[in-house]
């Protein structure tokens, strides 16, 4: 932790992340394995890609602290980040989505879901359907 950024220390310490790995007993190798027993109750080997808002270094770092884990999932990854910068120039007069951004994980995951189906909603529709830009 003493290798972070200055967002990331800014923000690790606000949300109290900071804190709570300092005062919790879980591992690298325990998180990883309990990661591992969630997804394999939902998803095959190699199908799920890692998904959310700015992930390469999400990957990066499971390749390194969780390889198990990095190599459980799909090697593609489905960045939302790209999927909005991508729409923002592309449909620029479509709303866009208010992300709360609380920098905790449980709560970056469900936004990151919701923005997700924000973006099938408004870019991502059937061929049959029509959208006045």
């Amino acid at each position: 932790m003493e290798a972070m950024d200055e967002w990331n220390t800014k923000h690790h310490h606000e949300s109290g992340l900071v804190n709570r790995v300092r005062e919790s007993d879980e591992t690298l190798s325990s998180a990883e394995q309990k990661t591992l027993a969630f997804l394999r109750k939902h998803v095959k080997e190699k199908k799920a890609p890692l998904c959310g808002n700015s992930i390469w270094n999400d990957r990066r770092f499971l390749e390194k602290f969780m390889p198990d884990l990095a190599n459980f999932l799909h090697y593609r990854m489905v960045d939302v980040s790209s999927i909005k910068e991508v729409s923002k120039r592309w449909y620029p007069k479509l709303p866009q989505y208010e992300k709360k951004g609380a920098h905790l994980a449980l709560d970056d995951i469900i936004e990151s879901i919701e923005e997700l189906k924000h973006f099938r909603k408004t870019v991502f529709i059937p061929s049959d359907a029509t959208l006045d830009l």
